[in-house]
C-alpha cells in the first residue's frame, strides 16, 4: 500500500462500515436468541421433588385471606411435609438442610412482600396528598 492509499477517508470509513456492521449483527444475533428461550426468573423457589403446580383447589376467601387465583404457584409442594423421615442420619441432616433452605427462601419472599406492600401503601398517601394539594390550586386558580 502506498502512502496515499493508507491515509485514504474511503479505506477509514470502510474500515469502520465494516466493524459497525459486524457489532450491529453480534447485537442483532444476541437480542434474537435472548428473546426466543425464555429462562426461568431466578427468584423463584425450586421444588426438590416435583415441579411447581398450581394450586388446584379453591379455596374460599375470608376477609383476612386474599383471593388466591388457579394460577397461583405453590412454592411448596405437600409431599414434602407429609414425606417419612429418612433413618439414615446423614440423609436427615440433607433433608433438613434443604427444608431450612426453603424455609430461608420463603421467609425473604415475606419480608420483601411486606416492604413491597409498605412502599406501596406510602406511595398511595403520598398520591392522595398530591391530588388534595393539586385539588385545593384548581379551586384556588377558578376562584380568582
Amino acid at each position: 500500500m502506498t502512502l496515499d492509499q493508507r491515509n485514504s477517508p474511503t479505506l477509514l470509513l470502510g474500515i469502520i462500515g465494516g466493524l459497525v456492521a459486524i457489532i450491529m449483527l453480534f447485537l442483532a444475533y444476541q437480542w434474537f436468541f435472548s428473546t426466543s428461550s425464555k429462562a426461568p426468573p431466578e427468584h423463584e423457589a425450586i421444588s426438590l421433588e416435583t415441579p411447581a403446580k398450581p394450586a388446584a383447589t379453591e379455596v374460599k376467601p375470608t376477609e383476612a385471606e386474599p383471593v388466591i387465583d388457579e394460577k397461583t404457584i405453590q412454592l411448596v409442594d405437600e409431599k414434602i411435609l407429609k414425606a417419612p423421615v429418612p433413618e439414615n442420619e446423614s440423609l436427615l441432616k440433607e433433608e433438613v438442610a434443604k427444608l431450612d433452605d426453603i424455609q430461608s427462601q420463603l421467609n425473604d419472599q415475606e419480608s420483601m412482600l411486606k416492604t413491597q406492600h409498605t412502599d406501596a401503601d406510602d406511595l398511595i398517601a403520598l398520591k392522595e396528598e398530591q391530588i388534595k394539594l393539586l385539588e385545593a390550586q384548581l379551586k384556588k386558580s377558578n376562584s380568582n
